[in-house]
């Protein structure tokens, strides 16, 4: 079971890593953070540090609203190849129990997603406090180990919902078409109406962990752990699609 696991998780990496879409959303999510934070910073970094109620551990992860972008394509992009063509026939013909297929393009899928996203997280930290000047903050600064690694867990864990409802729609553009908007525009506009329950949808609960004194019901870990819940929810609804419904 052990050589069978292996070469299962294996032969996923090879398809992920032969995937040009899927690999170049992966990429996305370090050089658009990273290039996105130096821009941003280095050009109003400072001018918006002098605002009563700028928050600078906060202001940090600024780029991540469009990491997260990349890293909702690279889950929606992963699972979304096995709907092309017959390629799940495929892969279910070469791996004909569902579960262990399932998990392993999961696995396969968050793993990389978290490194990446941890690295990208760091490294996005890092170079954007080289521009703040008097205003940087460091890795010692109270909060930011704990943002840093919070923000990788995220985009790691968007990518799992993102691979989620790619498998029970059976559609990377439906995904797509439904999960960008909702993180860029309606959950803002949730907040502003119903700001009480608009604290447990994913990327709000998830981005608590980037608060240096996160306010509301939810503390940092635990807005992360419901965003993991929406994470797991659509995971196993995917794989009650991938189980129950035809190739």
């Amino acid at each position: 079971m052990t050589m069978t696991t292996t070469a299962v998780l294996h032969s996923e990496w090879i398809k992920i890593r032969s995937l040009r879409a899927g690999l170049g959303s992966l990429i996305a999510v370090f050089l658009a953070t990273v290039a996105i934070t130096v821009l941003a910073l280095a050009s109003i970094g400072t001018a918006e540090a002098d605002n009563a109620g700028f928050e600078p551990l906060f202001g940090a992860f600024y780029a991540l609203n469009f990491g997260q972008i990349a890293a909702i394509s690279f889950g929606t992009t992963a699972m979304s190849s096995e709907y092309l063509n017959g390629a799940l026939r495929i892969s279910l013909s070469a791996v004909p129990r569902r579960g262990l297929f399932y998990g392993a393009k999961v696995a396969v899928v968050g793993a990389l997603a978290l490194g990446v996203g941890i690295v990208t997280s760091f490294v996005s930290f890092l170079a954007g406090q080289a521009f703040m000047g008097d205003y940087a903050i460091g890795l010692g600064h109270d909060g930011a180990v704990r943002a840093c690694v919070g923000g990788g867990v995220y985009l790691g864990l968007m990518a799992l919902l993102a691979a989620g409802l790619t498998a029970l729609l059976r559609s990377g553009i439906a995904v797509l078409s439904i999960l960008i908007p909702f993180t860029l525009i309606v959950s803002f506009v949730v907040g502003d109406v119903a700001s009480g329950a608009a604290q447990f949808l994913p990327d709000k609960a998830g981005q608590q962990v980037l608060h240096q004194d996160p306010t509301g019901t939810l503390g940092p870990w635990a807005g992360l752990a419901v965003m993991a819940a929406w994470a797991g929810a659509a995971l196993l609804a995917g794989w009650w699609a991938v189980r129950r419904r035809d190739a």
